[in-house]
């Protein structure tokens, strides 16, 4: 093969792994807490009325003081409130 297609390949795979991770690391930072939302034993961390001290612990469904963590733009969609203050 030749050596100059083998480098431009690599460095195309490389550039665009790169692509890749910064997508993934800007989504990951567009997430909010969402309260109201989280089913029993699903929440995401403990309540902050301190009902509970950690994940999964909701004794009900919709406890305004527990959280799912949801993506930007969806929590109202779903019903739910953010909390400004930790958002």
């Amino acid at each position: 093969m030749n050596p100059k297609v083998n480098r431009a390949a690599l460095v195309a795979a490389a550039l665009a792994g790169l692509a890749v991770a910064g997508v993934n690391s800007a989504q990951a930072e567009q997430k909010v807490q969402c309260f109201g939302i989280a089913k029993a034993g699903q929440n995401d961390c403990a309540s902050r009325t301190g009902v509970h001290g950690c994940a999964g612990e909701a004794k009900i469904d919709n406890d305004k003081g527990d959280f799912k963590t949801v993506p930007k733009g969806t929590c109202k969609k779903l019903g739910g409130t953010i909390d400004d203050q930790h958002s």
